[in-house]
């Protein structure tokens, strides 16, 4: 099968990156997994295949049937809960993401459908409107919503707790491994903990339980299986937190293409489901700006889930990346 189909590999800026797709056997395997699981719905792959290497993902495109399309996902060790994370939201919150083809939980692998253009090509195709983002986040909050009872049930699957409670100690496991930090910074980052635990604690105090945290929610990140309807898919960054942690992402994103006077509607979109628990929008509006801060520690976790041996240079092992996060705490909050 191997040798028989064109192959495009793409390495995007990290043109030396090292995974498992440059080892022949494991190349292999996961090729005959993908050709069976085709095979069990009455699929062959076709074509050339398009493979996009980085430190944190192996992706491949395959094309099957009438212009159809499928695509294999590996995720490395410390994101590998991913592929069971994606099978159990496709039974919890199925009109919200993905319904996987296949998946492998142990060896951290997925088989996924096209689910449509990406928000960023359906943007870049226009309109763009900034009205698109305000359905998005009102229906990543359902999402949220949802999933409030299974968060229990996302950390057995392996899905990294970083609960509102037990955000400070997260915060002191990524400043003391940190090896990119200046001793400027890191005194700078101890000297901010007191506000940290304060912020943690007017977060818990709002009453609203901890959820899934996508950490990486963007036009990227988001499909358009139809106008006005989201898909929400790539959950390798995601921990189990304050799910107003997840706003940081999207809103700088938003705020980047359209200017700051877009976040108050942006804001409210997304608060807006979580006034039917009996929250006032003034409550819930104080309790985005602790949770603005503290959604840098999602990012800031998310850059040590690589692929072992994946980077050759501190440059590419996370360090500076995280470091850039956990130095966001001290920005001012936009909302």
């Amino acid at each position: 099968m191997e040798g028989e189909v064109a192959e495009v590999v793409d390495r995007g800026r990290h043109p030396d990156v090292v995974t498992p797709w440059d080892q022949q056997e494991w190349r292999t395997a996961a090729l005959e997994w993908v050709a069976g699981e085709l095979a069990a719905h009455g699929l062959r792959a076709c074509g050339p295949r398009r493979v996009r290497l980085r430190p944190w993902s192996v992706l491949v495109r395959l094309a099957v049937g009438e212009g159809g399309a499928v695509w294999f996902k590996a995720s490395p060790p410390a994101g590998r809960f991913e592929a069971g994370l994606t099978e159990a939201l496709a039974g919890w919150v199925p009109e919200h993401v993905l319904k996987p083809v296949a998946v492998d939980a142990g060896r951290g692998w997925a088989l996924l459908p096209d689910g449509g253009p990406r928000l960023a090509d359906v943007l870049e195709a226009g309109p763009d409107d900034p009205r698109i983002w305000e359905e998005l986040l009102r229906q990543y909050a359902d999402l949220q919503r949802s999933l409030l009872p299974y968060a229990g049930e996302m950390e057995a699957l392996g899905v990294p707790g970083a609960r509102t409670a037990a955000l400070p100690g997260v915060f002191d496991q990524l400043v003391a491994e940190n090896g990119a930090l200046t001793d400027a910074e890191r005194a700078t980052l101890h000297g901010l903990r007191p506000r940290l635990v304060r912020w943690c604690e007017e977060l818990a105090a709002l009453g609203i339980a901890d959820s899934l945290d996508h950490a990486d929610v963007h036009a990227k990140q988001v499909l358009v299986p139809a106008p006005g309807r989201f898909t929400f898919f790539d959950w390798g960054d995601a921990n189990v937190s304050h799910p107003f942690c997840s706003f940081l992402v999207p809103a700088q994103r938003a705020v980047e293409r359209y200017g700051p006077e877009v976040l108050p509607r942006l804001r409210d979109a997304y608060l807006e489901p979580w006034t039917g628990d009996g929250h006032t929008a003034r409550d819930l509006r104080r309790a985005l700006r602790p949770a603005w801060r503290l959604g840098a520690l999602g990012r800031a976790r998310a850059w040590g889930r690589l692929f072992p041996g994946a980077a050759s240079t501190t440059a590419l092992a996370g360090d500076p990346q995280s470091a850039r996060s956990l130095l966001q705490l001290l920005d001012e909050p936009l909302v």
